[in-house]
């Protein structure tokens, strides 16, 4: 580690990494913390704290996931080169020199690159991917991370994200590089003079759009709906509000502050659309005008929260409230146009709450359920086009990120934030709100209450602390929690879940470090650590016969594991 921090600072480095070299000069621990990895690359890609260092995003540790990508690409063959690779980009800080960065390694290997001009969705990156026939794809972000932080994603020809051994390979080819300062790059201009390096940007939008314009199939609806809407200083201004207007709602509303693209995030502490912070102008907007509808979406795009008028003010809907919502209306208006596939199937994640299963289950529909990562719902969505076991209706997972329509293959908030507006409006037509509608749902399945808490562990010490805390829960697993009888652990890291008899079930999925406790009741507890960001994640998922009732067994089961 001091060798590499000593080596770093030896070479001619951009100012502003140099300035933070002297700056953590005489703090160890800072220095350790910078040096003592490369940050991690796997399925979710690359994130990170923007910085000085190998353990930090900077124009170094791109170039080497560049480098091992394009080495990648290059053990696959020269079709592949020249299919190449689209690269986008969100508005964080340094996302786009980080495109340039990009294209210009894979140029270095003649691998052609498609660089959208302006920032665009994550959704889009992997519908672009598709429509352009390319090899690969690349999009900047952290997603919906702290201003600090940014990140590298890499996509498959497919358009999904990389699974397991497509990142395994790019990691291999990384792990031969002896030194990142030595990483070969091109001049884009001369790279785009060469025919080698394409900008991209409207083809692609109206592509897309026209795409988005598909999933409206519900002439009955209210269009004059009052919208408000926020890109969050994000990508999703374009897509979103010129959808929505294709779509036909005339009386949408933009925050104004929050179309700035800046990756400051001015406005917000954290550009994150789950919290109800993310809303605060939205909400101040929506008064002001009557909107019966706020939307939100994340710096990429793909996340979408969603907020409906209660009354006189606004009430934030959950993920897994906004996904029920969302599939019971898709199946009901697929039934009611005479569309409801008989090999229907929803997919889902493990720690998504199961008020959608069930009420997949009302309409014959089946429930797959993946490991966490909108990668693995991509997957099983090709494994289905290819096989023709399932037909796919719905995707989503409690971290905000839905898919309806299969022409993007990651979590895409423009499809949603376009369907919500037409669900809120077909409800509105029979004098209903979001809130009747889950309230109507809770009647019939039981009161769900989801609840996600996150305890942060940065540096070298919190990934041991992590580690820690699950081989605790390992050693000691409950045969009761609050009261209420354990029926099933499931430890997804020996892929084997153990039932109250002590009869042990196979897990017929990846491995993956979580536990996952399974109630008499229905109710659950789910426990894992992130793969993109410094935490430890607790999913609650409480099955109850009133809100009261799944409050209070929320906080005891809260009680048992924080």
């Amino acid at each position: 580690m001091q060798s590499t921090y000593s080596n770093w600072q030896k070479k001619q480095i951009p100012e502003n990494l140099r300035d933070e070299l002297i700056f953590i000069s005489e703090d160890e621990k800072l220095i350790e913390d910078c040096f003592y990895q490369y940050v991690s690359f796997g399925t979710g890609g690359m994130r990170g704290l923007l910085g000085v260092g190998t353990n930090r995003i900077n124009i170094y540790t791109i170039r080497r996931v560049s480098e091992g990508l394009a080495r990648y690409i290059e053990s696959k063959g020269e079709e592949e080169k020249r299919r190449g690779v689209v690269i986008a980009y969100d508005t964080r800080h340094f996302s786009k020199e980080f495109a340039m960065e990009t294209a210009s390694v894979l140029g270095a290997h003649g691998i052609t690159s498609y660089i959208f001009k302006e920032s665009r969705p994550t959704p889009q990156l992997s519908f672009a991917v598709r429509d352009l026939n390319a090899f690969a794809g690349v999009v900047i972000t952290a997603s919906h991370n702290p201003k600090q932080y940014n990140g590298f994603k890499v996509y498959g020809e497919d358009g999904a994200q990389l699974v397991p051994a497509g990142a395994n390979a790019i990691v291999a080819h990384m792990d031969e590089i002896e030194d990142i300062f030595e990483i070969e790059t091109r001049n884009i201009n001369e790279l785009e003079l060469q025919g080698i390096a394409h900008w991209i940007l409207e083809e692609l939008d109206t592509s897309y759009l026209n795409e988005l314009l598909s999933l409206k199939e519900n002439a009955h609806i209210d269009l004059h709906l009052s919208i408000v809407y926020t890109p969050l200083h994000g990508s999703g201004l374009v897509p979103v509000s010129v959808g929505l207007r294709q779509f036909g709602f005339s009386n949408v509303h933009v925050v104004d502050e929050q179309t700035v693209q800046d990756g400051s995030f001015p406005t917000v502490s954290y550009p994150n659309p789950e919290e109800a912070e993310a809303f605060k102008l939205s909400i101040e907007l929506g008064k002001r005008v009557g909107a019966d509808l706020l939307l939100a979406t994340d710096p990429d795009a793909d996340r979408l929260g969603v907020a409906v008028r209660n009354g006189q003010s606004y009430e934030l809907l959950t993920g897994n409230q906004l996904g029920s919502l969302l599939l019971d209306y898709l199946l009901k208006i697929q039934l009611e146009n005479g569309e409801l596939p008989s090999n229907g199937a929803i997919i889902k994640t493990i720690v998504t709450g199961e008020l959608g299963a069930k009420i997949a289950a009302k309409y014959n529909i089946a429930t797959v359920n993946t490991l966490t990562g909108f990668k693995y719902i991509a997957e099983k969505i090709a494994e289905y086009e290819e096989s023709g076991e399932y037909s796919y209706l719905f995707g989503y997972e409690e971290s905000y990120g839905y898919l309806i329509k299969t022409f993007a293959r990651d979590k895409d908030a423009v499809q949603v934030a376009l369907k919500v507006a037409e669900m809120t409006a077909y409800y509105a037509q029979q004098g209903k709100s979001l809130i009747d509608v889950l309230n109507e749902l809770y009647k019939e399945f039981g009161y769900h209450k989801d609840a996600l808490v996150s305890l942060t562990f940065e540096g070298k010490d919190g990934q041991e602390k992590m580690a820690a805390i699950l081989s605790h829960l390992r050693e000691m697993l409950p045969s009761e929690l609050a009261g209420i009888s354990v029926i099933r652990i499931e430890d997804y890291l020996t892929r084997g879940a153990i039932l109250a008899d002590g009869t042990v079930e196979d897990i017929l999925l990846p491995q993956e470090n979580v536990l996952k406790f399974v109630l008499e009741n229905g109710s659950w507890v789910a426990i894992r650590p992130s793969g993109t960001e410094p935490k430890c994640k607790y999913y609650f998922g409480i099955v109850a016969d009133s809100q009261e009732e799944a409050e209070n067994l929320l906080a005891d089961l809260k009680s048992a594991f924080l």
